[in-house]
């Protein structure tokens, strides 16, 4: 990265370099810039820049710094990547775009009624627990179907699967793995890739990739 090419350029030159690699269209890749943790002064470069898409895993602080965001620039889509509390599914309908932590059956039925209530209905990811792993959230790989099945019938708008893969490791066969569950359950968009792996997610069909310290620098907990 020269001094003149700024992080966003160079993490959107990454992204292209990695769907041409793949056949894919630049175009076809979402860039989530995980705004969590950052005020909104940190943020306005990358709106200024023409960033429009912004993560945030807390309903409170997203709820803090980003009506007043919007109503600056126009077209913010929010989404919200981090875990949800089933008792604040009628905020995060209000406030967000798209929901990626869709991980429970009772949080798809609170997401459900709210959105009947709200006659709002953000794109919803359903996460997987591609690794197994005790600590992180996400369905189990064998519940994924009847997950799917729960959310449809409830009226979720799925868009897709979302991961976290394992830290440490190679996140490649987390990541095809993923895409096969999602052309299995007919699903198009992969939200996966972060800091560390967008690159490869891309190559592996990766539809939105949520990249923070790559962005806004190590501040705060890293994306």
């Amino acid at each position: 990265m020269t001094a003149a090419t700024s992080p966003l350029d160079h993490v959107t030159a990454g992204i292209a370099h990695a769907a041409r690699l793949a056949g894919r269209e630049p175009a076809a890749v979402t860039l989530i810039a995980v705004s969590k943790t950052h005020d909104a002064e940190t943020i306005r470069p990358l709106l200024d820049a023409g960033q429009r898409v912004f993560g945030e895993n807390r309903v409170q602080e997203a709820a803090a710094k980003w009506p007043a965001l919007r109503d600056a620039y126009p077209g913010v889509a929010l989404h919200l990547i981090g875990q949800l509390q089933s008792n604040k599914a009628d905020e995060a309908v209000a406030l967000f775009d798209a929901i990626h932590a869709v991980d429970r059956p009772s949080l798809v039925e609170a997401l459900g009624k709210a959105m009947a209530k709200a006659g709002r209905r953000p794109d919803c990811f359903l996460q997987v627990n591609i690794g197994a792993e005790e600590q992180k959230g996400g369905c189990a790989i064998a519940d994924l179907p009847a997950l799917l099945d729960q959310a449809r019938a409830a009226g979720l708008p799925v868009a897709g699967l979302m991961c976290i893969p394992p830290a440490e490791v190679e996140p490649a066969p987390y990541f095809a793995l993923l895409a096969r569950l999602a052309r299995e359950a007919g699903l198009e968009g992969l939200s996966m890739g972060m800091s560390s792996d967008y690159e490869t997610a891309v190559t592996l069909g990766a539809t939105h990739v949520r990249v923070g310290s790559a962005l806004f620098g190590a501040r705060g907990d890293k994306a």
